[in-house]
């Protein structure tokens, strides 16, 4: 079941978050997850996954708590396995440990799993409870003083220092997959890899392309030796006739044609419903990422892409760097409807703010988490 967690529950989910990022470049290919075991408003256990074939985030816990598990709330990111893999079932070990309740933040897509932990527990007597099923969304932007991303002419190459940019690297090499649109591919033509910094694996990029429209040649698509996998997230079937935005008809055969060339050249196509404005549906899409395994999700588009995303409340947290410097004028980061008063805007919550000469990294959440 869901329901809104209080401001304690809150504080130990995030707890949970943080430990879980102590294995943030361990765990492949594995989830990093993080577990809190509380007793009487009191962490009697914490634990997070350190790597592959070692104990699961619940199993430390369990063993730091101790008898004080029986009666007491495991908070944990990630819905507890159910199978035996490399380790035993983490539902088992909390449910042999007398636990009364189990808090997750997501279930697990993993079709091993997927919700037959959380099922085995209510089972045995546990109160379960989860609150999201998507993952969780990073939006990260390099603007300048006065707010924009660009010059009216575009150029933005580069509006932040070198400092800036590798650190946005690290950031990238965090995340479960990238995600774009089609817009900053025409653009920018960018790889989407993460560079400059060592890392195990690359991150899946993710294309936000609503009707088949990119170029076959674009980087992104034909650098299998500097990037991760390429996924591409149409609303289109391939099969019907489609208007090419300029008068044109745009024949089914024409749209497999260009399917096969990319699945030949290794690109997986994801079919997402559409909006009625023809657009990708969002929320459709983040449901998508997460059942194939896309827990943490890092965005770097453009204004459209970003205020869509933001609009549909689809948007966890701004990474935001911001160079010491004025245009006057230029291109937003998100292309945002005016307000229509001080009570109607996206508002977000501070959380860390770091120097990284010249310019600084804001990091923001929303003042009502989805956790």
């Amino acid at each position: 079941m869901t329901a809104p967690f209080t401001d304690r529950e809150r504080m130990h989910m995030q707890r949970a978050l943080d430990l879980a990022l102590l294995g943030l470049n361990t765990t492949t290919p594995n989830p990093r997850v993080g577990c809190v075991i509380v007793k009487n408003d009191v962490v009697v256990g914490e634990g997070f996954h350190e790597k592959a074939g070692q104990a699961h985030a619940e199993v430390h816990a369990l063993q730091q708590a101790g008898a004080l598990a029986h009666g007491a709330t495991a908070y944990v990111t990630l819905e507890p396995c159910s199978h035996h893999g490399r380790t035993p079932p983490c539902a088992d070990a909390l449910i042999q440990a007398g636990v009364a309740e189990v808090v997750a933040a997501t279930t697990d897509s993993n079709p091993l799993v997927a919700g037959q932990g959380l099922a085995r527990l209510a089972a045995a007597g546990i109160k379960t409870r989860m609150q999201r099923g998507r993952p969780w969304v990073r939006l990260k932007v390099a603007i300048s003083l006065d707010g924009f991303t660009a010059l009216p002419t575009g150029e933005s190459q580069w509006i932040t220092g070198e400092a800036a940019r590798q650190d946005g690297h690290a950031w990238r090499a965090r995340a479960c997959a990238i995600l774009t649109g089609i817009g900053t591919i025409k653009e920018d033509n960018p790889l989407l890899n993460v560079r400059g910094i060592n890392t195990p694996r690359q991150p899946i990029r993710i294309i936000a392309d609503s009707r088949l429209e990119i170029d076959p040649s674009a980087r992104i698509l034909n650098s299998a030796q500097e990037g991760g996998p390429v996924w591409l997230a149409h609303a289109v079937d391939g099969l019907e006739e489609r208007s090419t935005g300029i008068g044109l008809r745009h024949p089914a055969s024409a749209l497999q044609e260009k399917a096969a060339l990319l699945r030949e050249m290794g690109i997986e196509l994801l079919h997402v419903p559409g909006n009625s404005q023809g657009k990708l549906d969002l929320s459709a899409l983040l449901q998508t990422l997460a059942l194939r395994g896309i827990n943490e999700l890092h965005v770097e588009a453009g204004a459209k892409l970003n205020a869509s995303l933001l609009n549909a409340g689809c948007v966890d947290e701004l990474l935001v760097y911001q160079a010491p410097r004025l245009l006057g004028a230029g291109l937003p980061f998100a292309a945002l409807a005016p307000a229509t008063s001080l009570q109607h805007t996206h508002d977000w919550m501070l959380q860390e703010h770091t120097e990284l000469a010249p310019d600084l990294r804001l990091r923001f959440t929303k003042h009502n988490p989805g956790f």
